[in-house]
């Protein structure tokens, strides 16, 4: 049976985790996280915003736009592991998406 144990496969690799495209994931939950608040603390008060929690639906959209970026263009460059970034733009574009949604509902609702 000796010569029937398993090998240990060792994989090298120059990819490395982008900075980048952590800042991205960390601009992704800044930004749902402060958006899941405002709308939470809205709802609260029945549906009367204050016009900080304006400011900060709009902080977290700006955020979301550059973690979005960041996320797109780290992406695209094959020296990188993917996971961040992908978890960035997924993040960001969900924070985008909840956005318009609130938007939507409060011109159209």
């Amino acid at each position: 049976m000796t010569g029937m144990r398993k090998k240990k496969n060792f994989i090298f690799t120059n990819k490395k985790n982008s900075k980048r495209a952590i800042m991205a994931v960390i601009l992704g939950v800044i930004s749902l996280v402060s958006l899941g608040t405002v709308v939470f603390l809205s709802g609260l008060s029945g549906g009367s915003a204050k016009v900080s929690y304006g400011f900060t639906g709009l902080l977290a959209a700006v955020f979301s736009l550059a973690g979005l970026l960041l996320g797109v263009v780290t992406v695209q460059n094959k020296d990188y592991y993917k996971l961040f970034p992908v978890l960035g733009i997924l993040f960001n574009f969900l924070t985008l998406a909840v956005v318009c949604l609130v938007l939507y509902a409060g011109i159209y609702l």
